[in-house]
């Protein structure tokens, strides 16, 4: 068994403005993300007071190479060759100096034809209960194709989530693949999704284009950082966090190569 870095004490979220960051330090934040554990079940994950970020999404829809891409780490997700065959909860930690001040969660992808039924109805009942009870979450981040738009189940996640959106949770979702849509289909598709996202922010994404990825880092960065103006983010550190696992997962959820 090894320990994490030590967590830092949360910062209590402000009506006041929220501090301001430059991209440089947004993505030189995301940088210092590391596997931390990984859970086949809710309840092997350790309890955490610092802000968690999920990232879920169909399988194909381009969320390993969204993580890999925002932390500049070509595998700190892995694509596997046979999308929705892994199917655990990974947690990387995120923070400089040693002190874990957020969290990023990588949720396998869903809706691969190929996963025997049973398994898909397993999967899912897992993921929702993590949505629904998952104390520290704060923000779920939603990889959607824009060429194919939200499917039944990306709307059945809305459904699950909206709950504790509208209680305050964050919600983003993150138009993959943007470089594929023409500058007026790029329009539409933002038109489009920000009526569905229900009051969410929506971001254009493509790794190849760079499009997207300094706006998406430094939303994320705000979003861990709530502060009062005038007020230092800085983390204090607290107790350490004893890993569930010392060994880094193996394949994350969706085969998506190099493409985005």
């Amino acid at each position: 068994m090894q320990t994490s870095p030590s967590v830092a004490t949360p910062v209590i979220p402000s009506e006041q403005a929220i501090q301001t960051v430059s991209p440089v330090v947004a993505l030189g934040w995301l940088h210092t993300a590391k596997f931390l554990t990984t859970a086949p079940q809710l309840h092997f994950l350790p309890p955490l007071e610092v802000p968690e970020f999920a990232f879920v999404g169909r399988s194909n829809a381009g969320k390993s190479t969204c993580i890999n891409t925002l932390t500049q780490q070509k595998q700190l997700a892995f694509a596997s060759k046979k999308p929705g065959r892994t199917q655990h909860i990974n947690l990387f930690s995120l923070g400089k100096q040693g002190v874990t001040d957020a969290i990023l969660t990588d949720l396998p992808g869903y809706g691969y034809a190929a996963v025997p039924k049973a398994d898909k109805i397993r999967w899912q009942q897992v993921m929702a209960n993590y949505l629904v009870t998952r104390e520290n979450l704060k923000a779920i981040v939603l990889m959607c194709d824009p060429r194919h738009g939200l499917t039944e189940l990306d709307e059945i996640l809305l459904d699950i989530v909206r709950p504790r959106v509208e209680e305050g949770l964050k919600f983003l979702v993150i138009l993959t693949k943007a470089d594929k849509l023409t500058r007026v289909e790029q329009n539409k598709a933002l038109s489009i999704m920000k009526l569905q996202a229900g009051g969410g922010e929506v971001r254009l994404f493509s790794a190849p284009k760079r499009i997207g990825i300094e706006d998406v880092a430094t939303l994320l960065w705000q979003w861990a950082h709530p502060a009062a103006s005038g007020v230092s983010a800085l983390p204090t550190p607290a107790a350490p966090v004893t890993t569930v696992n010392d060994e880094p997962p193996e394949v994350a959820d969706d085969a998506e190569g190099t493409t985005n």
